[in-house]
């Protein structure tokens, strides 16, 4: 089989979007031959939401049996989601997984430029396509962009390459370290070769970061990304950035919930204890001050995320544990 695709829905966060994202999946699939790909979603909804259950398999239904429906009754989060949905592309011997979100829309040869990429480069390990913003609300598309994949700065700083700023191609032709979790095409073979206790994605990252880690661990063992520019995808992202300066970070953050603070929070001192051994000099110095920095701004203003330390001091353990 040559590609599997999967994405997760969770209650109405995704209902609203199936409408718009479904029919743009299948016409993007469909420079393949239908026995060539295998659609599964994941519903990570609760046993009392049947929206996403019904909107799917009536898609389904109408369209050749589209996709295949898992759910187990409660949130799995990302990585475990996501690590079941791998398994099953593997035992298929699927070349190809793409993740993909639900909220987007993707333009007809937004798969098939994914895929091409891969063919012509064995020495890719995953693309990314080229993400702009959508509207939701609106029913707009535009040209601002969501993410052009994930980069790294110093002391394990990730970010979306151009997020917020309008797409002029500038960002065409930069190196990226891995695809961004909303849209992302790998080469299974590659993912089975990083995998750990038998999970791609880390599953001590509910959820937020964990593109972070695995784009990372993938760089570290010589795998190499790209940016496909011709694959344009449109992502409604919920909280969209308002710029890069320190006052639209803060009132970017101020939009998120608790809990999603928490997670970012959390998975980021996750990566500092999980990659430290691999760092420089330089970046063992910029991860301190970043982490000292976080647990001063969280003593100040998001006292909540203090008792995200436990998790963090316990991954810690079972991680010496292991050595």
């Amino acid at each position: 089989m040559k590609l599997v695709v999967g994405f997760l829905t969770y209650n109405d966060n995704s209902a609203k979007y199936l409408n718009d994202f479904l029919p743009s999946l299948k016409d993007s699939l469909s420079f393949l031959e239908r026995t060539e790909y295998k659609v599964f979603v994941f519903d990570n909804s609760d046993k009392n939401n049947e929206i996403n259950k019904i909107k799917l398999e009536d898609f389904s239904s109408r369209n050749e049996d589209f996709l295949e429906y898992l759910h187990t009754e409660c949130n799995l989060g990302f990585s475990r989601a996501y690590n079941i949905l791998i398994r099953s592309a593997s035992r298929l011997s699927a070349e190809y997984f793409l993740v993909i979100n639900p909220d987007i829309i993707l333009e007809k040869d937004a798969i098939s430029e994914l895929v091409k990429a891969l063919d012509d480069n064995a020495g890719l390990a995953s693309v990314s396509p080229k993400i702009r913003r959508w509207d939701f609300a609106a029913n707009t598309k535009t040209k601002i962009i969501d993410s052009c994949g994930l980069v790294l700065g110093g002391g394990l700083g990730f970010r979306d390459l151009g997020q917020g700023e309008i797409d002029d191609k500038r960002f065409d032709k930069y190196k990226i370290l891995g695809p961004s979790g909303a849209a992302a095409l790998f080469r299974i073979n590659d993912l089975e070769k990083v995998k750990v206790n038998e999970q791609y994605f880390d599953e001590n990252f509910f959820m937020y970061k964990e593109d972070c880690d695995l784009a990372y661990r993938l760089y570290l063992v010589g795998y190499k990304s790209a940016l496909i520019p011709s694959s344009i995808v449109y992502h409604d992202r919920t909280a969209a950035s308002s710029g890069q300066g320190i006052i639209s970070k803060l009132f970017d953050r101020g939009k998120k919930s608790k809990k999603i603070r928490a997670w970012s929070f959390r998975n980021q001192h996750l990566i500092f204890v999980k990659h430290w051994s691999n760092q420089s000099f330089y970046n063992k110095i910029i991860i301190v001050v970043r982490a000292l920095s976080m647990a001063i701004f969280s003593l100040i203003l998001e006292q909540f995320n203090l008792k995200e330390y436990k998790y963090i001091i316990n991954f810690h353990k079972s991680l010496t544990n292991i050595k």
